[in-house]
């Protein structure tokens, strides 16, 4: 049972379009998988160095973390900085556009730490209902 119900602004645009061709979609692509969120959080409290995030983010892997950075710094999300050092050292950064990501981001994350208690007894009481 709903406790209220939300209007949901409509919007001009068709939302049986292809996803080339939705922006909502398109970014989802990018911020919504596993790691992109994290590293795009941990980079909103600092530049931090690539051996620094892969520390930080349990379980992923060296490779998946090389995907995340291209793909984020492509989409003008994230700066990588190269710095002609003996030993080599590289910084990653948000960008402006990346920094604007964090107050929906953080959004999402209380509504996470608010809800996921109800999260998880709705998972139960499905799980119960269809074995």
């Amino acid at each position: 049972m709903f406790v209220t119900n939300t209007p949901v602004p409509l919007t001009e645009r068709d939302l049986t379009q292809g996803p080339e061709d939705c922006p909502v979609r398109e970014v989802l692509d990018r911020v919504g998988d596993k790691w992109s969120v994290l590293v795009i959080v941990l980079l909103g409290q600092r530049a931090h160095r690539y051996g620094e995030l892969h520390r930080a983010i349990d379980g992923i892997s060296q490779r998946m973390l090389t995907l995340t950075l291209r793909a984020l710094a492509r989409d003008g999300l994230v700066e990588r900085t190269a710095h002609a050092t003996v030993p080599p050292r590289v910084d990653y950064e948000l960008t402006d556009l990346g920094h604007t990501l964090l107050a929906p981001l953080t959004a999402l994350d209380r509504w996470a730490q608010e809800h996921r208690e109800e999260v998880r007894a709705a998972r139960e009481r499905h799980d119960r209902a269809n074995g």
